[in-house]
């Protein structure tokens, strides 16, 4: 038994046998893991992550490190040594001569289907790829180039078109389903030399910026019509047992919220998707410059010199 002395209660502890007193006491170590005294480094602090880490790792003994080694050398060079074994490689692949029958082989396509679909009013008979998906076949094989490719991923909207009148993400529609349907891009809205009211609302609010989505957004809203028409509800619909064709700006805004504008014309857009959904003409926010305007908006600006006297 040993006592720690001083008044104090002792405290009590079990020897084992043949024992006088107990080995000194060690200092805790903080995220020490087996094999570390093996190799014995500068002290690092790992974070919880690391430490969870590297409880995971099996021990690296085919090449002589503990795994607390291995982690501290790939932190400290890991994107490096990834970089230089990556650019190898690649050097490699890239001197690497290419076979004679790659270099004459024909492109031909794989899967190849024959598909009759009407574009426009025009009827197509396409040969092509099972895979190609309508926005290629669109811009690629058709020349109708006015449907956007944005994100590809069927996330922007800027390639909506219409497909037996309702809205589809031309970027997820394989042209191979289209067998026998009617396809509308924004080419084939206006009727001669008159223009959709929806084209025709936009350009009056000036519902765009860069145009990039303008094709997408004006067929969304063309779509949109249609299914007010129908009677659809949204998540916005204040009671979906009552069949109203009737939108509000609230419903026009979830209905259109398809269909993303980077420059940020959404008040446009809106105002233009109201006027063509109601049929009310409201006055636009903006108007063409007059000759007056022009003509004051041409005159000499003055100088910086006159500028600086003025403020001193």
């Amino acid at each position: 038994m040993v006592g720690t002395g001083k008044g104090r209660p002792s405290a009590v502890h079990a020897l084992p046998p043949g024992r006088t007193s107990l080995p000194p006491a060690r200092s805790p170590r903080k995220n020490t893991m087996p094999h570390d005294d093996e190799n014995p480094g500068p002290s690092v602090q790992l974070s919880a992550d690391e430490d969870a880490l590297l409880k995971q790792m099996p021990q690296l003994d085919g090449v002589g490190q503990t795994r607390r080694t291995f982690m501290m050398g790939s932190s400290a060079a890991g994107i490096g040594v990834f970089a230089a074994q990556l650019l190898a490689h690649e050097s490699a692949l890239a001197e690497m001569p290419l076979a004679e029958a790659a270099l004459t082989a024909p492109d031909k396509p794989q899967n190849l289907v024959q598909v009759a679909v009407q574009i426009n009013g025009r009827p197509h008979t396409l040969a092509l790829d099972s895979r190609v998906v309508l926005l290629d076949a669109l811009r690629e094989r058709l020349g109708y180039t006015g449907t956007k490719k944005g994100c590809d991923q069927g996330q922007c909207g800027a390639c909506t078109v219409l497909v037996d009148g309702q809205r589809v993400l031309s970027c997820l529609t394989l042209t191979a389903t289209l067998e026998g349907r009617t396809v509308t891009t924004i080419e084939g809205l206006a009727q001669d030399e008159n223009l959709h009211p929806v084209q025709a609302a936009f350009i009056k609010h000036d519902a765009f910026q860069c145009g990039y989505c303008t094709p997408g957004q004006i067929c969304s809203a063309v779509g949109l019509l249609g299914e007010a028409q129908r009677g659809h509800v949204s998540h916005v619909t204040q009671d979906v047992r009552r069949t109203t064709t009737r939108l509000s700006d609230d419903e026009i805004r979830e209905r259109m919220s398809g269909n993303i504008c980077r420059c940020g014309a959404y008040p446009g857009i809106v105002a233009a998707v109201q006027e063509a959904h109601s049929g009310q003409q409201t006055a636009h926010h903006w108007a063409y410059a007059t000759d007056t305007q022009l003509a004051a908006a041409k005159l000499e600006p003055v100088s910086y010199t006159h500028l600086r006297a003025h403020e001193t």
